[in-house]
């Protein structure tokens, strides 16, 4: 039988003897409410993650893809229950399987709710994603713009250097449209001293990059800055 007062999802364990010289028995947590946890971040479902952490979920467990609660919450845009899973204490840096944590994830997708909330509780602005590139890179790769200047106002570096050899300004000419919400990204960059005379891999500057694409505004942005 259950110990009064104890939730629902507990079980009683073997006794266990005491200093007292008396036995009581051990509280084990229901094993299914780590699953639990992440069907209830997925969903979006608050007060349901609320309940399944003060019964005894693991706020830091990992499903098969190596995801914590919050990344699973994340991945799912669900800002309610990534803000009780926040609250609670859980790790914003903490990464999957594929090295996506709630803060890149959330700063890659633009989810600048989720973002905002991981920038407040310790997000490492050094972090980088499996393609060694911060958060702010793939931000611009989507022309985010509102994302761009959280990132870049939060103090990531601008000028940071992926593995594939992009900085973030290159990302935005090279993977965008040269649409207005890349210029406006572009324009974002070069305000924060975003350098567009870095080469990338194949040794082509930004204006070298937006010209071969006939991005025509944004090489005209560059041109006014200055870029060579």
């Amino acid at each position: 039988m259950l110990l009064a007062g104890s939730c629902a999802a507990a079980v009683v364990g073997p006794e266990v003897q005491v200093s007292s010289g008396t036995t009581t028995p051990s509280i084990q947590i229901d094993p299914s409410l780590n699953s639990r946890l992440h069907d209830a971040a997925a969903a979006d479902d608050a007060a349901r993650v609320r309940d399944l952490l003060d019964r005894g979920a693991d706020l830091e467990n990992r499903d098969d893809q190596g995801r914590t609660p919050l990344v699973t919450a994340t991945k799912n845009q669900a800002v309610a229950a990534a803000r009780v899973l926040i609250d609670a204490g859980a790790d914003v840096n903490a990464k999957d399987a594929i090295q996506d944590s709630a803060y890149l994830y959330a700063g890659a997708e633009g989810y600048d709710a989720i973002l905002r909330m991981t920038l407040d509780h310790g997000a490492d602005l050094r972090s980088v994603n499996r393609y060694g590139g911060t958060a702010l890179i793939p931000a611009a790769e989507h022309g985010s713009v509102s994302t761009v200047r959280m990132l870049i106002d939060a103090g990531v570096d601008v000028n940071h250097v992926n593995t594939p050899g992009w900085t973030a300004m290159q990302e935005a000419v090279v993977y965008g449209d040269g649409s207005p919400k890349y210029q406006n990204t572009v324009t974002a960059l070069l305000d924060a001293d975003g350098d567009p005379d870095i080469r990338d891999a194949e040794g082509r500057t930004v204006l070298d990059n937006a010209r071969r694409l006939g991005q025509t505004a944004i090489v005209q942005i560059l041109r006014d800055r200055g870029a060579s």
